[in-house]
């Protein structure tokens, strides 16, 4: 949240003169959030792989040997990009909403 608040920060003047210029809100949009979708699928296919491998090594060493299911990896990440994504949408939405004069006029 912290990231895509700074960006949308950062991108204010970008993102106002493509709106000037005749960018929809959802140009804009798919411009900007498209860097924080593949950074967070390059995550997923690093991080997933891993944590089962060592979830799985570590429930191994119990009495009770319990198999750990890829479901739920799979909700836990379904579940974090959707987080994700309505995050990025917000903060997107709300700087592409915004007046391009008065983003303009700040300097």
């Amino acid at each position: 949240m912290g990231l895509v608040s700074f960006v949308v920060e950062k991108k204010t003047k970008e993102i106002a003169v493509r709106k000037a210029f005749g960018a929809s809100v959802t140009n804009i949009l798919t411009l900007i959030s498209k860097e924080f979708i593949t950074l967070l699928l390059i995550a997923y296919v690093i991080a997933l792989p891993v944590a089962y491998f060592a979830v799985d090594k570590w429930l191994q060493n119990f009495a009770y040997l319990i198999h750990v299911s890829l479901w739920a990896f799979a909700m836990a990440a379904a579940i974090t990009f959707l987080a994700s994504f309505l995050t990025i949408i917000y903060h997107m939405i709300k700087g592409a909403t915004a007046n391009p004069v008065d983003s303009l006029r700040y300097e």
